[in-house]
This record gives structure tokens, sequence and C-alpha cells, in this order.
């Protein structure tokens, strides 16, 4: 499956097929974020949000790459990501783009 930020594929005629998206909303443990909050006093990365978030972006990529080939998709493109934060601690992933198909 090929995933592009760009409108089109160089050397490939495209057939949309609609729209592929995937979500997922992931926390760390409340011992994490009392340890992130400690963290905000004395500044520095929050490393367990970043591997959260990595974590989150991948699933949701998975998912969207799943929906997509559902539908007979060769490929994934106009990319995007989207994140919210849902409660303290957790935050919402979207994948989404435009599947299609080479013709």
């Amino acid at each position: 499956m090929i995933l592009a930020t760009t409108e089109t594929i160089n050397g490939k005629e495209l057939e949309v097929l609609g729209l592929a998206k995937g979500s997922t909303i992931q926390t760390v443990n409340a011992f994490r974020d009392i340890g992130a909050g400690l963290k905000t006093l004395v500044g520095g990365e929050l490393t367990k949000y970043n591997e959260m978030m990595n974590n989150a972006r991948a699933l949701a990529t998975k998912r969207m790459v799943e929906e997509a080939e559902a539908l007979g998709a060769d490929a994934v493109v106009c990319v995007r990501y989207a994140s919210a934060s849902v409660t303290q601690g957790a935050a919402e992933v979207m994948a989404y783009g435009t599947a299609v198909k080479f013709i």
C-alpha cells in the first residue's frame, strides 16, 4: 500500500474509491501521568507521552490502511493526521486520506 501526502502519485492514473480513515484513543497510566505533571515543573521532553502518540499514529495508520484495502485500494493519497485531547492524559489520533486504485 502506497501512502502519500500529495494528491497524485507520479506515473499513475488514479480512480478515487472514497475516504479511508483510522483512529484510536490512547492514554498513559496514572503513575506516568503524575510523573509528567511533575516534569512540567522542571521542563523537558515527556517521553512516555511521545511514545504514546507514536503508537497511536501507527495504530491509526494501520486502521486507515485496512479500511483502504477493504475498498480495494492500491494507495491512499492526501494522507493527513489529526489529534485531540479527550481527557487528562488521553488523546485521540485520526489518520485519513483518499483511497485510490491505479487504472
